[in-house]
């Protein structure tokens, strides 16, 4: 699973190598990103599947292990990992682990159900410092939040394509299987420079969730403490 800093990293160099028109390296660079099929993607497919992936895994790699673990401690932020990796591994739909598989991506959908919207949220209040707007990313996440398979994925692509002012969304092909998505977004397909934008907005998203997680993370550490029983002071002796 990607963390903050290599999610960056590897979208940026998907970034470069479409800059440079390289698609080859571009295709080859995809995988590290998400298990869509990058051969025969355009360049226009390539972006658009970098900047879903940024906008999906900024809440999977980033903010809900930071939520989890403010919230539950290290056990939290432990068994969501453990949660997340299982549905990487078999929440794909298939044959051979369909039901486990199943459980499994239901699990991955209540671990996230909050820290998507948490997620969505902050793209929202950050979109100005990514050259986007606001007030276009919250319409964009109450109009077509709900158009994604996913009902966690949908609200962080979609809070992702308002705040750039980008569509994403389409048909995505999983070990040679097509997927149909729904549109996200009124804007042009993204770009490039797009894909440079969402990434700064991940990096944004990530120092906001750090500074808030943190917060949380002491004020219920304040409140435990303050609810643990004291100990009498052993009596002095006379």
């Amino acid at each position: 699973m990607l963390g903050g800093a290599s999610l960056a990293a590897e979208a940026a160099g998907v970034s470069r190598a479409l800059a440079a028109g390289d698609l080859d390296d571009a295709r080859r660079r995809l995988p590290a990103l998400c298990g869509r099929d990058p051969a025969g993607l355009s360049a226009a497919e390539l972006t658009r599947a970098a900047v879903e992936s940024v906008a999906e895994n900024t809440c999977d790699a980033v903010v809900a292990p930071l939520l989890w673990g403010a919230v539950a401690g290290v056990g939290g932020l432990l068994g969501y990992r453990a949660v997340n990796t299982l549905d990487a591994m078999v929440g794909q739909h298939n044959a051979r682990y369909e039901r486990f598989g199943w459980a499994a991506a239901r699990l991955d959908d209540a671990a996230n159900l909050v820290p998507a919207r948490l997620t969505a949220a902050l793209a929202v209040a950050l979109a100005p410092a990514a050259g986007g707007s606001g007030h276009t990313a919250l319409r964009t996440v109450r109009r077509d939040g709900a158009a994604h398979p996913s009902p966690n994925a949908g609200r962080c692509e979609a809070a992702f394509a308002g705040a750039l002012g980008v569509s994403l969304g389409g048909t995505n092909v999983y070990q040679g299987r097509a997927e149909r998505r729904g549109m996200l977004g009124d804007g042009p397909p993204p770009g490039p420079a797009d894909l440079d934008r969402a990434i700064r907005l991940s990096r944004l998203i990530t120092a906001a969730a750090t500074v808030l997680c943190a917060g949380a993370a002491y004020a219920l550490g304040v409140r435990a403490r303050a609810r643990r029983p004291r100990v009498p002071a052993p009596a002095a002796a006379s």
